[in-house]
């Protein structure tokens, strides 16, 4: 086990190594998409935590992720504001970009904890519409904060603010800083491999199976699910500090339950069950392949396609739902997770 975990390092430190280079086989086509992955991987592995580990159902993980974009690029946009940098390089502005995606995380980490208290007393549909309001709620709260959804960001309107001066990577950015998101995306898998094989992770799918038989064992039921749902929260907020960091300007549209992009929470549980509900392997292969799959429709374009395809794909969310149905239907429940 510990040799696996080893090789995944080194695996990470070689890619990085290559993305550090610049080299010529990724394009500037090629980097958005990367990062793209990177944080869909993230917020997916997030919310398979708490739907594939701890079998509850969650509806509102992209309003963690919301909370971790919007109070990283408003921390980083503080900084510049102070003057702790003015330019986008060296030390300080990399330890900016650090310090204010870990206060973003800290911060969903908290939240989650403080929700998971009174949520986690609840199971199935009732968990998941407490969880699907609390996501409106994050953007609701947001839009109507005048230090975030209005004027916070710089110039903005209450639902879409820009801040270049941030956290916003412009292109050569990103392909400059390809290696936060590896690197990220590395440490996340190493620790999350340490904690599924712990006496916690055993805990946490011993409640998943027979809540009632772990309790009986001594298990704190109600403790492990609260710090797996913040756990959770905490990882989600990190997707959303790379998020913040891939785009230039923020939309609270963008986190809702349902919208015509891919970063939603129906879509992250769409993902969740195609990729197998608690195999770390079958989210991240899932998510890559919807990823690539919606970013090569975007760069092809309907007009390439012949006119029944054309009709059909321009609406891209009846599609991946059809991908579900079919997935469901069809594939053999041990090949799709627990």
């Amino acid at each position: 086990m510990r040799g696996r975990r080893f090789l995944l390092v080194g695996a990470v430190a070689v890619v990085v190594c290559l993305f550090g280079t610049e080299s010529i086989f990724f394009s500037r086509r090629v980097v958005p998409l990367i990062w793209q992955i990177s944080f869909m991987v993230l917020a997916s592995l997030a919310l398979n935590l708490v739907v594939g580990t701890m079998g509850q159902l969650s509806l509102g993980h992209c309003g963690f992720m919301a909370i971790g974009a919007y109070s990283s690029a408003l921390l980083s946009l503080w900084c510049q504001r102070q003057g702790v940098f003015h330019a986008k390089a060296g030390i300080t502005y990399l330890l900016v970009v650090v310090v204010s995606i870990l206060f973003g995380t800290i911060l969903s980490w908290g939240i989650g904890y403080l929700i998971g208290i009174p949520a986690l007393r609840l199971k199935g549909d009732y968990l998941a519409i407490l969880t699907l309001g609390f996501g409106m709620i994050v953007v609701n709260v947001i839009n109507n904060l005048s230090f975030a959804g209005m004027e916070g960001l710089s110039l903005g309107s209450s639902s879409s603010v820009l801040y270049r001066s941030g956290l916003g990577f412009s292109n050569s950015m990103l392909c400059r800083w390809i290696w936060l998101p590896v690197v990220t995306v590395g440490a996340v898998l190493y620790v999350l491999d340490c904690f599924l094989n712990s006496p916690m992770g055993n805990n946490i799918r011993a409640i998943c199976h027979d809540s009632i038989g772990a309790a009986a064992c001594g298990i704190d039921v109600a403790g492990c699910k609260i710090r797996v749902f913040a756990m959770s929260a905490g990882l989600a907020g990190l997707a959303g500090g790379i998020y913040a960091c891939s785009m230039t300007t923020l939309t609270t549209a963008t986190f809702g339950f349902a919208n015509n992009g891919i970063l939603s929470s129906s879509f992250l549980v769409a993902i969740c069950v195609m990729g197998g509900l608690g195999s770390v392997r079958g989210v991240i292969v899932s998510a890559t392949v919807m990823c690539i799959l919606n970013y090569g429709l975007g760069q092809m374009g309907l007009n390439q396609m012949p006119g029944f395809l054309g009709v059909v794909f321009s609406y891209p969310m009846l599609v991946y739902g059809l991908l579900l149905m079919a997935f469901v239907l069809y594939v053999p429940r041990r090949k799709r997770g627990r």
